[in-house]
């Protein structure tokens, strides 16, 4: 009997057979239907067929072939490994920066996200995401390291003509950012004026910065030296649950703004 890492790579290394056996998963397929459906030649089809009846992974009747009990197990379980992979890819550039000690999901999570990266021809590419998303949010909520010139402008005018909600917590130095612009700071006082806009301050560091607009998680990726590597944005569910928890906790430990912080 061949190892599983043996049977693996001679599922791998066929796209053919790794396409059969999930349809099959799925539902019954004669030859004809699984060649239309994966383009592969009849005597293609006839050996991956065999191959896999010798694995006991599909049974036929009659014209009509299926996968059994275990066929179904490998898919399933290959279908995982390949989504598992795929995301991993993605993920791979920016791994090293996001604040996984602080993540409280599974990276898998992601599968599905939006990831946003600088590029020579658009290097705030990441933040126009953001103000994108921000241009069309009724509800904003957020913890930060950072609260920039771009963001702020958009949270303060919506907020002000009552078009978007907004709370948030940022760090003491990011509001100290702020303060010592005399545009950004009239900016921000008139934020803190608005009826729909709150703010509170934590006095020590905040690791991540993660934004919930509407049902989009949004998360600000930077390295150790504060230059801007990637944005990730999802409206997966297990990642908002994880968000609103991570900031209402933020904003119960948090200080009331104190106005001293602006003089």
């Amino acid at each position: 009997m061949e190892s599983a890492l043996e049977e693996i790579e001679f599922l791998a290394l066929s796209a053919n057979r790794v396409d059969v056996l999930r349809l099959l998963s799925e539902r019954e397929y004669s030859r004809n239907e699984l060649a239309a459906a994966t383009g592969a030649s009849q005597a293609t089809l006839g050996r991956i067929l065999g191959d896999f009846q010798d694995r006991s992974w599909i049974e036929h009747s009659g014209s009509e072939y299926g996968a059994t009990a275990t066929g179904q197990l490998v898919a399933s379980g290959f279908t995982d490994l390949q989504e598992i992979i795929e995301t991993e890819q993605r993920l791979r550039d920016v791994v090293e920066y996001l604040p996984t000690e602080a993540m409280g999901f599974d990276l898998e999570r992601l599968a599905d996200a939006t990831i946003t990266t600088p590029s020579q021809t658009r290097p705030n590419a990441p933040l126009s995401r953001l103000l994108e998303l921000l241009e069309d949010a009724d509800d904003v909520r957020t913890v930060s390291h950072a609260f920039n010139e771009q963001t702020l402008t958009v949270v303060q005018e919506r907020a002000t003509s009552g078009e978007q909600t907004f709370s948030g917590v940022f760090s003491q130095n990011a509001i100290e950012a702020l303060a010592d612009e005399t545009e950004l700071r009239e900016r921000l006082e008139t934020l803190l004026a608005a009826d729909e806009a709150s703010v509170r301050i934590r006095n020590e560091d905040i690791p991540l910065a993660v934004m919930v607009l509407d049902d989009v998680v949004y998360l600000l990726v930077r390295d150790e030296q504060g230059v801007l590597r990637a944005s990730i944005d999802t409206d997966d569910e297990v990642v908002r649950s994880w968000a609103q928890n991570a900031i209402a906790d933020y904003w119960e430990s948090a200080e009331p703004f104190d106005d001293d912080l602006l003089d």
